[in-house]
């Protein structure tokens, strides 16, 4: 069963296979703040132009049941215009044809976009420390009234170890792998995120993007037991309402931690991911503990980790969150499509 969403719509994680094709996914939705999205196009070897742009404007919370998806959804221009100006989308390009296959695409892209640029990767994390020192140094500096000036740009600094750690996982951040693996792990270390368990995971989710029950992001709620449990309905409504931005505390907890969720191949690697983390926990917190107390803690790594979470959660939302967006069982999941239509790419700022 291939669903769409019939309303403005936000996807909750989904924890273990269900029986998909026999169950009703069943969409909470709160969309909030401002992004525009733009996919770039590829036209070569019969790839079709796939663009996307969207601006999120409205404010809403409401529950939505997925209807089954009819081919003219996206077929005609007509209905994308009309889908577009109704959701904030610039635009939404014609869907993927099925023949279309992940290689025919790769074929298309030049050289480029392949190489890797270390120039480029070793800025980013000058940048990045730079930009959290300083934020370190406002917290330190600023009166009360300016800090959550302060913790808005450490948590948006730190942010960008979380960017790096994502390019040394997708093997884009140095020729030198061990480079990238200890780049990666020193990066998420602040964060809290075991490095190789998130690999792990975010490489299924980008293998299996959208497809019911086997993406590791977020999936949609099942519609039985949102109305079978007064638990995780009430759990539900309150995270799509307030705490929204900080959902991703939740996936962060629920997917990186747990053997089981891992490869026997995988296990030693996330042993030693987790070993690391829980290290800078037992030596890190302390410290800061000794040097400033509990409300330095606080001020000087729970604050700005909030922040970050803020983002991780509202990168999340824009990118696989969109009433022309699918999630489709296995047997009926394209990986082209899923790879270029599910997703949504946004444009932020240079700086």
């Amino acid at each position: 069963m291939a669903s769409r969403l019939s309303g403005c719509v936000f996807h909750s994680m989904s924890s273990g296979p269900q029986a998909a094709q026999h169950r009703r996914p069943l969409y909470l939705m709160r969309p909030a703040g401002m992004g525009k999205l733009k996919w770039g196009s590829l036209l070569d070897k019969h790839v079709m132009e796939y663009r996307a742009s969207m601006t999120l404007r409205r404010n809403c919370v409401r529950v939505s049941v997925a209807a089954p998806a009819s081919s003219p959804y996206l077929d005609s221009v007509e209905n994308r215009k009309n889908l577009a100006e109704r959701y904030g989308f610039t635009n939404i390009g014609e869907p993927l044809p099925d023949h279309i296959t992940l290689k025919d695409v790769l074929d298309t892209l030049p050289k480029e976009v392949f190489e890797i640029d270390e120039y480029k990767s070793w800025k980013s994390v000058l940048i990045s420390v730079t930009s959290y020192a300083l934020g370190i140094f406002m917290i330190a500096k600023s009166p009360w009234y300016l800090l959550p000036l302060a913790w808005a740009w450490t948590g948006t600094a730190v942010t960008g170890f979380f960017v790096i750690g994502h390019d040394c996982a997708h093997k884009s951040f140095s020729k030198n792998k061990m480079v990238e693996d200890i780049v990666g792990t020193l990066a998420f270390l602040p964060l809290i995120y075991p490095y190789e368990p998130w690999r792990f995971k975010h490489d299924r989710h980008h293998a299996k993007t959208n497809m019911l029950s086997e993406d590791t992001a977020w999936h949609p709620v099942w519609k039985e037991e949102f109305e079978t449990s007064d638990l995780l309905r009430k759990s539900i409504i309150a995270g799509y309402g307030p705490f929204r931005p900080w959902m991703s505390i939740g996936h962060w907890l629920a997917w990186h931690f747990d053997l089981k969720k891992f490869r026997p191949s995988e296990i030693k690697r996330v042993k030693i991911s987790l070993a690391c983390v829980f290290a800078f926990m037992a030596i890190g917190w302390p410290l800061i503990i000794w040097a400033s107390g509990v409300t330095g803690w606080i001020k000087f790594w729970l604050m700005p980790w909030l922040g970050y979470h803020f983002w991780m959660s509202t990168f999340t939302m824009v990118h696989h969150t969109a009433p022309h967006i699918p999630f489709k069982t296995s047997d009926e999941w394209n990986a082209a499509q899923a790879q270029l239509g599910g997703t949504v790419h946004c444009n932020y700022p240079r700086w």
